[in-house]
């Protein structure tokens, strides 16, 4: 070891730092998650929040059916730095920085309780005040021992268990902050319950749940952001890609489009920040999700941003704990950056499946051709020029033909009438409405009664049938190749074989 020489103790002013720590960006959510983190590492699989309202002295609690602390253990847990996130950590552990306890709550709370216990042994209590850190004279770190006075009665719920923890954030200067109400108390609860049903879905999910993760006695229903149990997802094989610190699995989804989605199903699956913004890779270590929604600083040329048309890409990308100095994680786990070796085989799979949504979100989710495997006959076509592109009406639709070959002498207007229509196809307003109103315009008689589709329908047989010759079957078996009726066989086959039913 290299001798010291002409060095001053330096330690940093308690009550300074840890103001500044609290400036970390925990939210409510993320600092909560950090808290089960640690629940989840000391082998609980029951953890319980209480939120209690009480204006100013509104508090939260966190209790777990852990194996508890001893009071050497709880020491160090409440000390700050006592690990270094060099250290080898057991491949299980979700921590990393040894901070996460304390900086965590201070950024939610001016005072942090902790108490536990192990099996057979007393409950340990040690607490962290930040008042009393900065009224200290001579700005020392006192960590106190036992509950607040007024505060017992919390820790005493402790004797309950044979073994667990307990943290108490009291004095929320940060979520009761002066105009706070008790709606918006609630409010930041629906807020937390969202982001832990998303962060824990893998352990609260699943035939065998390995967590029990409960807000004030309700159980929180994991949030699964790919809809893996829905029939129209599409997902990729398992990819493993070795690395020096160990491999990492990427799968590939692309979410159904929302006509393939109940009403219900599509709120539920915009996720807590709505679709746009849930797009991208999803990040996770030892299963607990680090990154929800990014693409990860990934793109050709530069970095791609979260757009409309690929709102149904998410990739599924799993890392080892031994990856996080690699993957640049920090200390609220909630950034990460690929690493040089990989990223360009992230980039390919990326691609592939911000395209595949691409296409499924234009295609509102329909297939391209019809149910017996003919093309489909659509009435916009997408002409390509050296200039760009246009969309034009096709005049071989049989609604458009029909109307051509009978039009005589008006034939040249109805086209002129025809290419107006194309070329003030408001396609810019289209895209805008998309964008703001998250979702994509009502067409192929979408949410019309079935009457609607009938009337038209009738139009078109009957002119199929008398005007072209074709008998009643082949003319239902056009028309179920035609857009949008393809998407209406009942109604098709409910078409009568004698034509004076329709006339």
């Amino acid at each position: 070891m290299t001798p010291i020489s002409k060095a001053r103790h330096a330690p940093p002013r308690a009550g300074a730092m840890i103001e500044a720590l609290r400036g970390l960006g925990y939210s409510a959510g993320t600092a909560l998650a950090d808290l089960i983190d640690n629940s989840i590492a000391a082998g609980a699989d029951q953890v319980d929040l209480q939120f209690d309202w009480s204006s100013r002295a509104s508090r939260v609690t966190i209790r777990d059916n852990g194996h508890g602390m001893n009071e050497a253990e709880l020491d160090r847990a409440m000390r700050l730095g006592e690990r270094s996130p060099l250290d080898d950590r057991a491949a299980h552990d979700l921590g990393r920085f040894g901070l996460g306890l304390k900086t965590a709550s201070f950024s939610q709370c001016r005072r942090l309780t902790v108490a536990s216990r192990r099996t057979g042994s007393l409950i340990e209590c040690l607490r962290w005040d930040l008042d009393v850190l900065a009224a200290s004279p001579d700005d020392g770190w006192y960590l106190l021992e036992g509950p607040a006075p007024g505060s017992e009665r919390f820790v005493d719920h402790l004797t309950e268990s044979a073994h667990g923890t307990m943290v108490l954030w009291e004095q929320l200067d940060r979520l009761v902050t002066p105009g706070s109400t008790e709606q918006d108390f609630l409010n930041l609860i629906d807020r937390v319950e969202r982001h832990l049903a998303m962060v824990f879905h893998r352990y609260l999910g699943g035939p065998r749940p390995r967590l029990r993760l409960r807000i004030n006695g309700r159980d929180v229903a994991p949030w699964d952001p790919f809809l893996s149990g829905h029939s129209a997802t599409w997902s990729s094989p398992v990819e493993t890609l070795p690395t020096s610190v160990g491999a990492i699995e990427v799968q590939c989804h692309v979410l159904p489009h929302k006509d393939r989605l109940s009403q219900q199903e599509h709120d539920s699956a915009a996720g807590p920040d709505g679709w746009t913004a849930q797009q991208g890779f999803y990040v996770y270590r030892n299963e607990r999700l680090l990154v929800a929604g990014s693409w990860l600083g990934l793109g050709q040329g530069r970095s791609w941003t979260k757009e409309e048309a690929h709102r149904l890409a998410r990739i599924r990308l799993d890392i080892p704990n031994s990856a996080d100095a690699d993957w640049k994680i920090d200390i609220r786990k909630s950034t990460a950056r690929p690493p040089v070796a990989i990223r360009e085989r992230l980039t390919r799979l990326a691609e592939d499946t911000r395209e595949r949504a691409r296409r499924v979100f234009a295609h509102r989710g329909r297939a391209i051709r019809a149910r017996d495997g003919q093309p489909l006959v659509q009435a916009w076509r997408v002409e390509h020029f050296k200039g760009g592109m246009r969309y034009r009406i096709d005049e071989l639709h049989p609604a458009v033909k029909a109307v051509l070959d009978d039009a005589g002498d008006l034939a040249p207007t109805i086209r002129a009438m025809l290419r107006v229509v194309e070329e003030t196809l408001p396609v810019q307003r289209i895209w805008l409405d998309t964008a703001e109103a998250k979702e994509t315009p009502r067409t192929g008689f979408s949410g019309d009664p079935p009457g609607e589709v009938s009337s038209v329908l009738e139009v078109m047989f009957r002119n199929l049938v008398r005007r072209k010759g074709l008998s009643p079957a082949y003319a239902r078996q056009q028309l179920l190749q035609t857009e949008p009726f393809h998407n209406y066989p009942d109604l098709v086959a409910a078409l009568p074989d004698q034509l004076s039913k329709v006339e």
